[in-house]
């Protein structure tokens, strides 16, 4: 079984792609005001867990171009949504072996040498997940989507607490 901070992981990337379902490219992309687009978004928080878990985890880097496009700080970006896509599933793919691995001892590791540990990285980019999905969310709103999520999905059977 994987380490609970795993599962809430795994469990809140189900919520992103549930969240999510049905946006249109054309919806995806748009911006409201100051507010990231939701293509952006995705892209994104592919950027991060690709800079977690593959560049400083395993000095991987699957798609350099995130860096330039979808890295913190950087100017806002209306990418196409599939591709965000695809690339969201790429890394988060080639991060799940890895991550799978963790023990309890790996989460109070640092990261890498002068970085936090394993354990506040992922809870870290948990946190940051719930942040934009709150935000996709909203910019939903905003565009008249109607029948939304409006609450976290089947944590009980999906990712229960879990002792470790």
């Amino acid at each position: 079984m994987a380490h609970p901070l795993i599962l809430q992981l795994q469990f809140t990337r189900s919520e992103l792609v549930r969240g999510l379902a049905g946006v249109s490219d054309q919806d995806a992309r748009q911006r409201l005001g100051p507010m990231n687009c939701i293509s952006w978004m995705v892209g994104h928080l592919a950027w991060q867990e690709q800079r977690y878990w593959l560049y400083r985890a395993q000095d991987r880097l699957l798609y350099p171009e995130l860096n330039e496009l979808l890295a913190y700080g950087k100017p806002a970006s209306t990418p196409p949504l599939e591709e965000m896509w695809t690339i969201w599933r790429a890394v988060t793919a080639a991060a799940d072996p890895w991550l799978a691995s963790l023990t309890t001892a790996d989460m109070q590791a640092p990261l890498r040498a002068g970085f936090s540990s394993v354990g506040t990285f992922l809870r870290r980019t948990t946190y940051h997940y719930w942040y934009h999905l709150g935000e996709a969310m909203a910019v939903r709103q905003m565009l008249g989507h109607k029948d939304l999520e409006d609450f976290v999905g089947n944590i009980d059977e999906l990712a229960p607490y879990v002792a470790e």
